[in-house]
Order: C-alpha cells, then sequence, then structure tokens
C-alpha cells in the first residue's frame, strides 16, 4: 500500500520511514481511543467578494455546522472523534501550526472538498473543486489530479506563478497531500501549514503520508 500510495501521488520518501510511521500511528490510535471529542461546530472566517478568498481575523457570527452536509449519528460520531484523534497525533508528533482533513462532498452547489477535523486558526470549511477554484488553490489542484504537493517556500511558490489560496498570511510551508480510496482514486485530502520555511523533511513527510493511507478508514 505505501509503494502505492507513493507512486501515485508522486511523491518521493523512504518506505521504511512510512513504516515506521504508520506502526506509531497505529498505537497511538489504540491508545487513545476515545479520548478525543467528535467537533460538529466551528468558527470560521468571513469570506471575501465573490467568496473567493477569505477575510483572515475577520470570524462569521455563525459558526459551521458539519451537521448540514454529514448525518449526525454514533458511527459518524465516532468516526469524527477517530478523525480528531489523527489530528492531535499529527499535531502533536510534528508541530505543524496548521493541520486539517477534508473529504470529497456532493453539495447543493456541485462536488466540494469539506473540512471534517482540524487543529489550528479557523479556516474555510468547503472549497469548491472545479477549475475555476483550481486555478487560485493548490488544495483544489491536488485533489483534481490526485498528485501531491510541497511547499517548503510559499513566497518562492507564488512569484514563480504557482496556485495559492491564502487562507493566514503567516504561513511559509505548505503540504497538501492526496487520500485514496481502495482503487487508488482520489476521496479527499490533507493539509497542513507550517510559519517557516523548509518545515517539511522527509520525517515529518512521512508522518503525514502515514496519516494519509490511515485516515480513508476512518472517514464517515
Amino acid at each position: 500500500m505505501i509503494s502505492k500510495y507513493l507512486t501515485r501521488a508522486n511523491v518521493d520518501i523512504n518506505v521504511s520511514q512510512i513504516e515506521g510511521a504508520l506502526s506509531e500511528l497505529d498505537s497511538f490510535i489504540a491508545e487513545t481511543a476515545n479520548k478525543q471529542e467528535a467537533v460538529w461546530s466551528f468558527m470560521i472566517p468571513e469570506l471575501g467578494e465573490g467568496g473567493a478568498c477569505s477575510l483572515f481575523g475577520h470570524l462569521q457570527e455563525a459558526p459551521f455546522e458539519l451537521e448540514s452536509y454529514l448525518v449526525r449519528s454514533p458511527q459518524s460520531d465516532l468516526r469524527l472523534s477517530q478523525l480528531q484523534t489523527i489530528v492531535h497525533y499529527i499535531q502533536q508528533r510534528t508541530n505543524v501550526d496548521w493541520f486539517g482533513i477534508y473529504q470529497n462532498t456532493v453539495t447543493n452547489d456541485g462536488l466540494q472538498l469539506l473540512k471534517l477535523s482540524y487543529c489550528g486558526a479557523p479556516s474555510r470549511p468547503l472549497f469548491p473543486v472545479n477549475d475555476t477554484f483550481a486555478a487560485t488553490s493548490n488544495n483544489v489542484q491536488v485533489v483534481m489530479s490526485g498528485l501531491g504537493r510541497v511547499i517548503n517556500n510559499v513566497q518562492s511558490y507564488v512569484e514563480s506563478g504557482g496556485e495559492y489560496y491564502t487562507c493566514d498570511p503567516k504561513v511559509q510551508s505548505e503540504s497538501c497531500l492526496p487520500l485514496y480510496d481502495e482503487h487508488m482514486q482520489c476521496i479527499g485530502i490533507i493539509d497542513a501549514e507550517a510559519f517557516r520555511n523548509d518545515f517539511f523533511t522527509a520525517e515529518t513527510l512521512a508522518i503525514l503520508i502515514a496519516a494519509c493511507i490511515r485516515i480513508p478508514h476512518y472517514l464517515p
């Protein structure tokens, strides 16, 4: 599975590093089962004109409710709790400044990336999956292509013409990696952000890829 993931995502990391990270993640999940509560409601930023960007530091009065997109049940509550456990592990293990898990979701406005679980500053909960939004969003680029994207210097990336959606101006490194189903079709992404350049070393990426391999088992 690890080799298939690396080939499909076009990411070059030593397999043995990911095997060790997977073992550690599985142990953490087993040891901390049911310790993280599912989060069904969270604050989100105001969106700019036309909804194209987030107004960082300006929050909407009403929280975003996942129940508008997911049926709440004991099973979905458990799945969100398990995802929150993985989020907690990633933050604790890597000290990343922001981390989120997104799933492809069909909405009244078409296919979108729905944020299921995260840690860090409030952020946009939905990203439209279409060519228009892909022109300014590496998240959408990744989910549409199924290819991973690691940016260790956001400023240089943008200056060279790379697609980038600015949610928090402090972000200097970002890693966006795909989630696959059993047929290796992209069904979502993870997004990790750091406030310094060159954050995503091989060790850190191995931990993130281990999470990518496990997360699909816990999606609601």
